[in-house]
């Protein structure tokens, strides 16, 4: 009896352990850690920013530089307004553009900044002016079955590929 009960407590530490570990490893291949070091605090003016929520990627070519950490509404403009906090090794011409993109098609959202040429940088709490709100994906597709139904309504006259003309009346001849 004694033998079982030390065996479980072993067993139950191990499995502890190996969790502990697996933690562990998520925490800090997750991509989700806080940045150490000077960062920058960005704002930019949104239309939309559908499915963009704090802790999203803040990009630059692809690459994270870093993430947003808060989302509000103005009350004079009804935009959404973004925070970002950019690494502040980095140093973004201001005119600088941010745009809404996703991953791919069922995939998340990010921040995709694109550097401009300018010679002024942006500092700590400036804004991005230049902005590309999100695009949804559900009102794209309802535009277009839109623009279907309404392309094949809206000849009066035209007929279908097999209807015949009516009779008396002239076919045309190719």
């Amino acid at each position: 009896m004694k033998g079982r009960s030390i065996a479980e407590v072993l067993a139950g530490a191990v499995v502890l352990l190996v969790s502990a570990g697996f933690l562990l490893f998520a925490v800090t291949n997750s991509g989700r850690t806080t940045m150490s070091g000077p960062a920058l605090t960005l704002t930019a003016k949104f239309d939309r920013i559908d499915g963009l929520a704090p802790g999203a990627d803040v990009r630059i070519a692809g690459v994270k530089v870093g993430s947003i950490t808060g989302q509000r509404i103005d009350p004079q403009s009804f935009l959404a307004v973004l925070t970002m906090r950019i690494d502040g090794s980095l140093r973004i011409p201001s005119d600088s553009s941010a745009e809404i993109a996703s991953e791919g098609l069922l995939g998340g959202r990010f921040v995709s900044l694109v550097p401009g040429g300018s010679e002024r940088m942006l500092r700590d709490g400036g804004e991005i002016t230049i902005t590309q709100s999100a695009i949804s994906l559900e009102s794209l597709l309802g535009r277009f079955i839109f623009s279907m139904t309404q392309g094949s309504s809206s000849s009066p006259g035209a007929q279908s590929p097999g209807a015949q003309a009516p009779e008396g009346a002239a076919t045309p001849r190719p």
